[in-house]
């Protein structure tokens, strides 16, 4: 960077060499310094996608647990055992209810899944299950619904990122 910063005429002078030549050297170390900074890039971009692929593979895990868990909820409400106004408990885990109900931006603590099912809750219901007004309520879903909108966007662009440079050939 420095050797970069250094103006030709002085390096020229310094390395008893012609301007032309360490202007092309001063273009190579540039060359080389953004390549790095593209590579630093990419790797983060690489590690968020390994990252998103990992969280992929929990909501996946977690789905298969919790498709079991909404027929024992259901055997309660056909047998009449649950009490009134628990829909909302019915699609929404207890632990997405209290994570809407705690956190103060809820939708940065759940995940993509969780996000999906409050958006899918009726309005009203999700107010009654978290004793709050309709406004609150609706407040909230467009909240998740902008985050999983945010999240969407990150993975659509990882997948562009990854195809692009999957075209790319590596320098030498």
């Amino acid at each position: 960077k420095v050797l970069i910063d250094v103006p030709h005429s002085d390096l020229a002078e310094e390395l008893a060499q012609s301007q032309p030549k360490i202007q092309v050297l001063q273009d190579t170390l540039q060359q080389v310094l953004d390549r790095r900074e593209e590579e630093r890039q990419s790797r983060q971009l690489l590690e968020l996608y390994l990252e998103a692929l990992k969280n992929e593979d929990s909501i996946l895990s977690k789905v298969a647990e919790s498709e079991t868990v909404p027929r024992k909820e259901m055997d309660e409400v056909d047998t009449g055992a649950s009490h009134a106004g628990t829909s909302a408990k019915i699609s929404l885990s207890d632990q997405i209810l209290a994570a809407l109900k705690e956190k103060s931006a809820p939708e940065l603590c759940l995940d993509s899944q969780d996000l999906k099912l409050v958006l899918k809750e009726d309005t009203q219901a999700l107010a009654s299950a978290l004793r709050c007004d309709k406004q609150k309520a609706e407040a909230l879903q467009q909240a998740c619904d902008q985050e999983l909108s945010k999240r969407l966007q990150q993975v659509q662009t990882l997948h562009s990122l990854r195809s692009t440079s999957k075209g790319k050939k590596t320098l030498p």
